[in-house]
């Protein structure tokens, strides 16, 4: 058997990859994430099977469960919200299972930043205005972040930024932001990005705070700050240049 970490992608069910679909519908055992994971998702289950919402088990419920299906046999569909590789919390799952011998694999999926982008209709990587993307949260009230990654340590290379699990401390991110960012830098607060009730905000330092506020907008959201935002006149990427040698 084997347990299959399974991107679920940002919220919206069809934007589980065509993989991921394939075992999810083979796998006699489905934990999911119950708060965060599209509950459509479970109609694709086989008949039977074992449905186990993790939203409210600790990591020794979760390692126990995953061992008890390796024991029988069981191949298990392990849903994630976004993609496994960012703030999925799935490396100490790993290290877990890798202690007691039980066999995985990585399914990824769309990840909320890339959604977010898409609702936004914007790319994060424009020539000449950012090359780089800061994927960071805030460490209130969850794991304290390691030494030189604060957010302002990170503000200073003025790379498109884009936090999670930050909406609720939307005030001081914006006084840690404005020094690197300047009140009139542009951001957007993306949350429950693909699904039919997404919300998108844009704005300023200087405006997003209130926006985040009026809208009680407190969690599953995403925000993005950086010049990429509102660029209109930058280059021609050297991809499609007519000076590029294609030969």
């Amino acid at each position: 058997m084997t347990v299959h970490f399974i991107g679920a992608g940002p919220g919206a069910a069809d934007l589980l990859t065509v993989r991921g679909l394939r075992i999810l519908q083979k796998s006699p055992v489905c934990l999911y994430a119950g708060s965060l994971v599209p509950v459509e998702l479970l109609n694709e289950c086989p008949p039977g099977a074992r449905l186990i919402d993790t939203a409210n088990l600790d990591l020794d419920q979760i390692v126990a469960e995953l061992h008890q299906a390796h024991r029988r046999g069981d191949d298990v569909a392990r849903l994630h919200s976004g993609d496994p590789s960012v703030f999925s919390a799935v490396a100490e799952q790993m290290r877990r299972l890798d202690e007691l011998g039980v066999p995985y694999e990585i399914v990824p999926g769309v990840p909320a930043f890339a959604a977010a982008a898409a609702a936004l209709k914007r790319e994060f990587t424009v020539p000449g205005v950012g090359q780089s993307v800061i994927l960071t949260r805030i460490s209130r009230r969850a794991t304290a972040m390691p030494a030189g990654q604060d957010l302002a340590s990170l503000a200073a290379s003025r790379s498109t930024l884009v936090l999670h699990l930050a909406v609720q401390e939307i005030d001081d991110v914006v006084t840690t932001l404005v020094p690197f960012y300047g009140p009139e830098g542009p951001v957007a607060v993306v949350a429950k990005a693909s699904r039919d009730d997404e919300e998108i905000l844009r704005g300023t330092l200087a405006t997003i705070a209130a926006q985040v506020h009026e809208a009680g907008i407190r969690r599953t959201a995403v925000i993005v700050v950086g010049p990429v935002l509102t660029a209109s006149e930058f280059p021609d990427s050297h991809l499609y240049s007519t000076e590029r040698c294609r030969h």
